[in-house]
């Protein structure tokens, strides 16, 4: 999900900060006003040119920064190495930004870092879905149409589809150490040193490591609070002067023991605080024992510490994206090398190792090509009856699959195809529609296989009345389960969104833009305005 969006100095946009949340955000405003501006800003993230007409009146630059959520996976897919490598130590999100000068260079950042601009585009499509040139080139690539299909098939192939991708990478790995191997490399001793260097390296790392230390060292950064809240706690309960929690408590079970005999009603009372002021006398003990604990290890902290550079350096050492993927060479290292201690044939071991990835690549694409073939049609269906809804009533749609080699996502290749009149040929849907239809040629596509951040800019083009509705009902139901931006003039969409943002043009030396998210009344005042003013309204009445 697109978290935020900041814009500085873009054309008419002096300064902007939105903050879209989950679900359909409309934006709207007049003709003029600045809303393809918007689109430039995310088109900038995206990988478009810049320009020297970006930069707005009196400054030196433009500036657009977008932070999203970041999948856990997303930068071990093929493609991202370049950008992964940027990515600081315990960032779970990812930050994107594009400066623009006034000379119409531009410099790229991830992470605050600079980055290409190429690193930027490729990671920027995988995480926002555009109308216009982008959507045409999205549509035309054959990995989103395949990602589209496998997330209808449900969470069980989404899975498959990131087990598969290890099983290649693991794959991948087998085949460079057995042509290594087969070659009769050179520098054979060295390979073996690494392996023992990676064998040493991470002796006494276990399973799930990583993890642990790194909440150990959440709770050590902060146990200056945690020992202050624990010795206030144990103050209030049994204070060195005075009467505690435990000691009040104490007092009220003694000055009722000896009337219980006068009143046997109040030996339930004087029961419940004896067991009160033992249950309050033993939390002060565990929390002393606590406090003990904070104080045991002063340098734990620093310990920690290096333990987790110690994997971080010999994850970066040995080449490996993960911990687990650490573990596991190291395993197949220690294998190897005590295959060599026993007289084993290296070659021979490597090309089993091979054999045995092979046959595991095999069998997930097989898995992987059988829920394809019984999820394209039922997909079909249901973006064929999407498109009907949403004014494109002839159009038909075939999902068609073909095999290729092997690869992250296994042997299938998958193509949408559409037939918008009876008679005619089908074609890729990026190749017969644009604009507009296009646009609502995606959404319908969205709208049964879901998506991540949606931003459309086109989709209203040459729409309206009953069309108008039942794209901005489509539009909402997207937004059940993805992220919707749309740049909107048709109030049948504004209407039904979750956050509604307007864009006003500001007159003045220079002009600029604002932009910022109504509230309830004056997101109606604004509908009224979309549907043509108080006066029309009237008419109409």
């Amino acid at each position: 999900m697109l978290r935020r969006l900041r814009i500085e100095n873009l054309v008419l946009i002096r300064e902007a900060d939105l903050e879209p949340g989950p679900g359909l955000n409309a934006i709207t405003g007049e003709t003029g006003a600045g809303k393809t501006i918007l689109a430039q800003a995310i088109g900038l993230l995206l990988g478009a040119k810049g320009d020297a007409a970006f930069v707005g009146p009196g400054a030196d630059e433009a500036y657009v920064e977008a932070e999203f959520e970041l999948d856990p996976g997303l930068l071990e897919e093929d493609g991202l190495e370049a950008l992964a490598e940027l990515r600081p130590e315990d960032e779970d999100g990812l930050v994107l930004a594009r400066r623009v000068f006034a000379d119409g260079r531009t410099r790229a950042y991830a992470w605050g870092r600079s980055a290409a601009r190429e690193d930027l585009a490729v990671v920027g499509e995988r995480l926002i879905a555009m109308s216009g040139q982008f959507e045409q080139r999205r549509l035309a690539r054959p990995a989103y149409q395949l990602g589209v299909l496998d997330s209808f098939a449900g969470e069980k192939q989404v899975r498959l589809r990131a087990e598969t991708r290890v099983a290649w990478r693991e794959l991948t790995a087998a085949r460079r150490r057995h042509e290594e191997l087969s070659r009769g490399v050179a520098d054979e001793e060295a390979r073996l040193a690494e392996l023992r260097a990676l064998v040493e390296d991470t002796q006494g790392l276990e399973a799930g490591a990583e993890d642990a230390l790194h909440t150990e060292r959440d709770r050590l950064r902060h146990v200056t609070e945690l020992a202050e809240a624990a010795n206030v706690a144990v103050d209030a309960l049994t204070p060195e002067d005075g009467d505690g929690a435990a000691g009040l408590t104490g007092r009220a079970e003694r000055a009722l023991a000896p009337v219980t005999a006068i009143a046997p009603e109040l030996e339930q009372a004087a029961a419940e605080l004896r067991d009160a002021e033992l249950r309050l006398g033993e939390t002060a003990l565990e929390l002393r024992g606590f406090l003990d604990t904070l104080q045991a290890e002063p340098d734990r902290l620093e310990q920690v510490e290096a333990q987790l550079e110690r994997i971080t350096d010999a994850k970066r050492r040995f080449r490996c994206e993960t911990y687990g993927e650490l573990l596991s060479r190291a395993a197949e290292a220690r294998g190897e090398l005590a295959g060599l201690e026993d007289g084993a044939d290296p070659v021979s071991v490597a090309a089993g190792a091979l054999a045995k990835a092979e046959k595991r690549v095999h069998d997930l694409s097989g898995k992987l090509r059988s829920k394809r073939r019984a999820a394209a049609e039922p997909f079909a269906k249901a973006v064929e009856s999407e498109l009907h809804g949403i004014g494109l009533g002839d159009g038909e749609f075939r999902v068609e699959l073909s095999e290729r080699e092997p690869g992250a996502t296994g042997a299938d290749e998958v193509g949408f195809l559409i037939r918008p009149n009876a008679g005619l040929p089908f074609a890729p849907v990026a190749e017969t529609a644009s604009g507009g239809e296009l646009s609502r040629i995606a959404l319908a596509i969205a709208a049964v296989g879901g998506g991540d951040t949606m931003v459309f800019d086109e989709i209203d083009a040459g729409i309206g009345g009953q069309t108008a509705h039942a794209v901005g009902e489509t539009l909402r139901r997207l937004g059940e389960r993805a992220q919707v931006i749309t740049i909107t003039h048709l109030p049948q969409i504004a209407s039904v969104a979750d956050r509604h943002f307007s864009v006003e043009k500001i007159p003045g030396d220079p002009t600029h833009t604002r932009i910022e998210q109504l509230s309830e009344d004056r997101r109606q005042e604004e509908i009224k305005r979309m549907l043509g003013g108080q006066e029309f309204l009237q008419t109409v009445r």
